[in-house]
């Protein structure tokens, strides 16, 4: 089996930083990529940034400049460095991972249970 376990989520004034972290666990051959989403209510689940496994980075309009994506991948984790948030960033952010758990087998996507992020005076 394999768990997405995330933290650093809460609330924090606007134009202030939270880190949210995110590791996994469990049987574990090969990780692609890795990534954070994030759901505001309401609306569509949306991609914030993601990593590949060589730290190639991709970040949404709306976040680039902001958040830092990064990568461990001998611990298997996966961090989101967020400043100057605004309420907009306001939402449950997932942690996503695409993982192989048996060198045959084909890649699945796994997710966390996701953690609230509150941006709000």
């Amino acid at each position: 089996q394999v768990q997405l376990v995330e933290s650093g989520g809460g609330l924090v004034q606007p134009g202030g930083s939270l880190r949210l972290s995110c590791a996994a666990s469990g049987s574990i051959f090969s990780i692609r990529d890795m990534g954070w989403y994030r759901q505001a209510l309401g609306k569509q689940r949306e991609l914030v940034a993601a990593v590949t496994s060589v730290g190639s980075r991709n970040y949404a309009d709306s976040v680039k400049g902001r958040f830092t994506i990064s990568r461990d991948n001998a611990r298997k984790t996966v961090a989101l460095q967020m400043n100057s948030l605004k309420p907009e960033d306001t939402a449950v952010y997932y942690c996503n991972a695409q993982i192989q758990t048996v060198s045959y087998y084909p890649l699945r996507d796994y997710w966390g249970q996701g953690t609230q992020v509150t941006v709000s005076s």
